[in-house]
């Protein structure tokens, strides 16, 4: 997740349980052009990382072929994800994410250039149901998948038009896994540890790709490995619990960043926390415009620790969730399904 998963990020939810953490989405061809923001803000990652994740996006197999030599070579990663199902529109209107699965030859000429020039390093993609209703994609996907080689696929169930609106359709996920000659994960919808199991029980999936279900909630993963131990998910923890989260992280974030930049790229994470607990309206927005670690914990002091949140909360939404009215493609990108010359792309150099 762009401006997300960046590796304090990683670490705080790498501290509750298991799993694989996938850092943000970098641009293939900014790698390629050597874009210092690129390399050095998104290719980062902690020494204790085991497994050191990428999620790289491109539309041009030259640029997905360079930025995958040039990640293994210099031995910077374990494992490539490429982004075939990113909705938002300065992505799709560049013939990247989700608009890429629209043009078959186009999407294995660019799966194909990443496993060839991975080596032992697993590729795997991430897509989505399709553009809209009309334009469905999922199957192409999985098939050119095995076809080139990939490790897995991870399908969410939406399309690019829907972004996080309405519920998740996971019934094209039990089709893909049933039909698919790679392992398929699911992902949509998965906010507490019974959906996951009810994922796993409804679809046959081979694994649960965590997404929104833990912006504000990176506890989610020891729910994660209680059930999947068989064990009892323990209660949502009280304010004071969320409080020493909310400290370990921006302490995290300060080992990298500026205060002041580390404290107001951590805003958005202060309302996710904050969902569902009864503050009020004055503590959200005080919080909304915290501008220091001081002014930071003096407020987090003046909150009840034993506050809990109210029972579903951590079904409320955690991002933009309204539907779009049409996904954003380049100029006559639909015109020939069959061309797989990549679209333009002047901005070169623009990271992730």
């Amino acid at each position: 997740m762009a401006g997300v998963t960046n590796k304090a990020f990683r670490r705080l939810c790498a501290g509750f349980g298991g799993g694989l953490y996938v850092a943000e989405m970098v641009s293939a061809r900014a790698l390629r052009h050597g874009d210092h923001k690129s390399w050095h803000a998104y290719v980062d990652f902690d020494p204790g990382e085991p497994i050191r994740s990428l999620q790289l996006y491109g539309t041009d197999p030259a640029d997905v072929a360079e930025a995958t030599r040039m990640l293994v070579g210099d031995d910077r990663v374990d494992h490539i994800d490429l982004n075939l199902g990113c909705p938002a529109p300065k992505i799709t209107r560049r013939g990247g994410g989700a608009a890429i699965p629209l043009k078959p030859r186009l999407l294995a000429a660019i799966v194909g250039a990443a496993v060839r020039n991975a080596g032992p390093v697993p590729v795997t993609v991430k897509c989505r149901i399709g553009l809209d209703d009309s334009l469905v994609t999922y199957r192409t996907v999985g098939r050119i998948a095995g076809e080139e080689g990939c490790a897995w696929v991870a399908l969410h169930g939406r399309t690019a038009v829907q972004l996080y609106g309405g519920q998740a359709d996971w019934r094209p996920i039990a089709e893909l896994k049933a039909s698919s000659s790679v392992p398929v994960l699911g992902n949509g919808d998965v906010f507490t540890a019974a959906d996951a199991l009810r994922m796993h029980r409804e679809t046959g999936c081979d694994g649960v790709v965590i997404g929104r279900g833990c912006l504000g909630r990176p506890w989610l993963f020891a729910e994660l490995d209680e059930a999947y131990a068989g064990r009892p998910v323990p209660d949502a923890p009280p304010f004071g619990e969320v409080a020493g989260v909310i400290r370990r992280h921006v302490a995290l974030l300060r080992e990298t960043k500026p205060e002041a930049v580390a404290v107001r790229d951590f805003r958005k994470h202060l309302s996710w926390y904050a969902k569902g607990y009864a503050l009020g309206v004055d503590v959200r927005r005080r919080l909304a415009a915290v501008d220091g670690v001081a002014a930071l914990e003096a407020l987090l002091d003046e909150l009840d620790p034993e506050a809990r949140p109210v029972p579903g909360s951590e079904l409320l939404p955690r991002a933009k969730s309204s539907p779009q009215a049409r996904v954003a493609l380049p100029d006559g990108y639909l015109d020939d399904l069959d061309d797989d010359t990549p679209p333009d792309a002047p901005d070169a150099v623009d990271g992730g």
